[in-house]
């Protein structure tokens, strides 16, 4: 068992058993309670209560100008909330779990929480059209109605969410009590940095912090779903393959021609074999014959070249009388 700390940067073997979390009393006692307080602050901003007044206090008390020695790094650090960067480096960090334990519920469960977050944000900031600080037209009044889309804040419910969505993941206890706290964080920082900024109220970014909790405590419902989105997917590359096989040319071996034996060979050769299995010669004799039946693999038509520097032997015409019987010499 590799103990080092690359082991963990290998691909398990097989997909773990992961356990996906369900709806629990505890999990829907706060979700109950989280859509409740949600529900008090778009009252509380829609009748124009105290809530309002603290917003235009803390507005025209304008911490960029109390402290601006802090906007140059609130200005980064704000990124930290903004849909495209946080959801490309979650995705990225997902994808290679996703990659590791051979399954794609990492994406999924991201994929259905951003959808979850766009269509229920969107459609407050679209429905209430709150205006943000910077348009503000009249003091003390909501600027609900008037065209805006900051109510709720997205860069404080995207933080929520997708910060989120790692201790949502986490396997362990530890992990995820961890990672909990750091969502938190990075998510309490976001949204205070668009007061400090001026670009949201800060009704809009309690709003944002409930909006983004109540799709974290709602996402077990979605689990069954995502497993059967998985299974779908994992059955289509599965029939992709097979028809891509199919339809795949069997290439012939390229390789060196193999002898080709006749069945007289064969028949010739099993017999030899049981006849004489005692001789040492048998066995020759047998590669003999099946060299025999061997298909040539160099045309036997061409004639052999001689090597250079060598002459043929002329026949000698002179020998075929050295050999025939002498004549008798007779005198004259």
């Amino acid at each position: 068992m590799r103990t080092d700390i690359f082991a963990r940067l290998d691909r398990e073997p097989e997909p773990p058993k992961i356990v996906a979390p369900r709806m629990s009393r505890h999990r829907a006692a706060l979700f109950g309670g989280t859509l409740a307080f949600y529900l008090a602050i778009v009252f509380a901003v829609l009748v124009t209560s105290w809530l309002v007044v603290l917003d235009w206090k803390v507005m025209l008390f304008r911490p960029y100008q109390q402290w601006p020695e802090l906007h140059a790094f609130l200005d980064y650090y704000v990124v930290l909330g903004q849909r495209g960067p946080t959801a490309v480096m979650v995705a990225c960090w997902l994808g290679w779990r996703s990659w590791r334990q051979h399954t794609l519920r990492p994406l999924l469960v991201l994929g259905t929480s951003l959808l979850l977050l766009n269509v229920t944000v969107g459609a407050v900031k679209l429905g209430l059209g709150r205006l943000g600080p910077h348009y503000a037209t009249q003091i003390g009044s909501a600027e609900m109605f008037a065209g805006g889309d900051i109510f709720p804040s997205g860069h404080t419910a995207n933080a929520v969410v997708t910060w989120g969505i790692l201790a949502y993941l986490a396997t362990t206890p530890r992990a995820r009590r961890y990672l909990s706290a750091v969502s938190a964080t990075v998510s309490l920082g976001v949204g205070l940095t668009t007061v400090y900024i001026g670009t949201h109220w800060l009704s809009d970014v309690v709003l944002g912090w409930a909006a983004g909790l109540l799709i974290l405590l709602a996402l077990p419902w979605f689990e069954p779903l995502i497993a059967r989105t998985e299974s779908w997917i994992f059955d289509v590359r599965e029939r992709w393959r097979e028809r891509r096989r199919a339809g795949r040319p069997v290439r012939a071996p390229q390789g060196a021609p193999q002898p080709v034996l006749l069945p007289q060979s064969i028949a010739a050769e099993g017999t030899a074999l049981a006849a004489g299995a005692g001789a040492p010669g048998a066995h020759l004799a047998t590669g003999a014959r099946v060299r025999a039946h061997t298909v040539p693999t160099v045309c036997p038509e061409r004639p052999a070249v001689a090597p250079t520097g060598t002459r043929r032997a002329q026949p000698d015409h002179g020998s075929r009388g050295a050999t025939s019987p002498a004549r008798p010499m007779t005198g004259g």
